[in-house]
């Protein structure tokens, strides 16, 4: 699938001559094995289960050797759990480092400090990251980042990849933020979170080593979907609206109709997100039904997509949320916002922040950096939106 191609400033790296190849070599172990055991257990591969193809579009091999290696623990599914017991299951976090380990990765160096950001019913926590050559650099551009985890699982940790390969691509300050997840705190709690911590770190940005003047916002699934929620809040609440939104995969609607649900159908058995579990995240995020039609929820449903940053959009080709993020794509560009929107072929959800696996990832990853790196040049805004 790619859009259309009459869509300014929208590409597709899809290509109809491509030749999509799965069922790679399978990874094993164990995370934090040393390098003398990776051997005897990758001896034992013949017994550890491989991802299941789905229907639509196989993996590329290196996007399999992840998959191959989150097979291997044998998690039950998310969707029979409670997510008391899915937030402790090992994730495809636990299966990059994994493939990392086997093929000698490292990642780039960066520096890592807590925070305490205040939000709206109590302290949120947040961690910090800057290039560590630039560890003592003031006034660096800041990217306000959401993990993702449907609202229900994952944490700082899950996604810290993604923070490290942004903070060093991007040559910035990431500020990752802990949000409050449901069912402890069903919607719109982490909205509230996410809202609050946005505007707190605009206006202290330079207490961090930051400028106050070039903040971004970039959300994965999730978080992709409180990333573009932030900047519709600011601009309804005359708040400090963030200069670019880079939304990778993002949740744009809980109530997809027509053409949103395609993906759902073609890549509904995909790994490591498949319709059951969107429909087991949905049950917690959103107990009062009537709130999937909130536009703080469901932000395609927004009356008025107009007022708002520019979009860098990031689509996984394997993924059930991929027709929703075009969808979404199509109304934001259709309301005057620029948008760039690509799919990357060979590839499932959650593949950003694997580029030190899978060079796709690394690609987008570049991608994301070079469109924050150019909004940045161009200057933003930290004052409320005129009405």
């Amino acid at each position: 699938m790619s859009f259309d191609s009459s869509s300014t400033s929208r590409r597709s790296v899809l290509s109809d001559s491509l030749k999509l190849v799965g069922g790679a070599g399978l990874v094993l172990g164990t995370v934090g094995l040393s390098s003398s055991r990776l051997g005897a257990v990758a001896s034992a591969q013949s017994a550890t289960p491989m991802a299941s193809p789905v229907a639509g579009a196989a993996p590329d091999p290196q996007m399999q050797e992840v998959l191959d290696a989150l097979a291997s623990f044998s998690n039950p599914p998310i969707e029979s759990v409670a997510p008391q017991v899915a937030r402790n299951l090992p994730s495809f976090a636990n299966a990059l480092k994994m493939v990392e380990m086997q093929k000698g990765v490292t990642p780039p160096a960066v520096t890592i400090q807590g925070l305490v950001i205040p939000g709206p019913e109590g302290d949120l926590p947040c961690r910090t990251y800057k290039p560590t050559a630039m560890a003592d650099e003031t006034m660096l551009p800041v990217v306000v980042y959401f993990h993702g985890g449907g609202f229900v699982i994952a944490n700082l940790d899950t996604y810290e990849a993604s923070c490290i390969a942004i903070a060093d691509m991007a040559q910035c300050l990431v500020v990752s933020v802990g949000y409050r997840q449901a069912p402890e705190h069903p919607f719109s709690a982490a909205v509230d979170d996410a809202y609050a911590a946005t505007q707190y770190v605009m206006s202290n940005a330079a207490d961090m080593g930051g400028d106050p003047k070039k903040v971004a916002v970039l959300g994965e699934s999730a978080g992709g979907n409180l990333a573009s929620v932030v900047c519709l809040k600011a601009r309804d609440e005359d708040g400090m609206m963030p200069l670019h939104q880079v939304l990778v995969y993002p949740i744009t609607t809980y109530a997809p109709t027509g053409d949103q649900t395609a993906s759902i159908q073609t890549y509904a058995d995909a790994k490591p997100l498949n319709a059951a579990m969107l429909d087991w995240f949905k049950g917690y995020y959103l107990p009062n039904a009537e709130d999937a039609q909130n536009a703080y929820s469901s932000p395609i449903l927004a009356l008025d997509l107009s007022g708002l940053p520019p979009v860098t959009m990031i689509q996984a080709e394997i993924d059930p949320l991929q027709s929703q993020g075009t969808a979404y794509a199509d109304a934001l560009k259709a309301a005057g916002t620029d948008v760039t929107a690509t799919i990357y072929p060979g590839v499932t959800h959650e593949f950003f922040g694997m580029g030190s696996v899978i060079d796709t990832a690394k690609k987008a990853e570049q991608d994301a950096a070079t469109a924050l790196t150019t909004a940045f040049a161009a200057g933003g805004m930290a004052t409320p939106v005129a009405q």
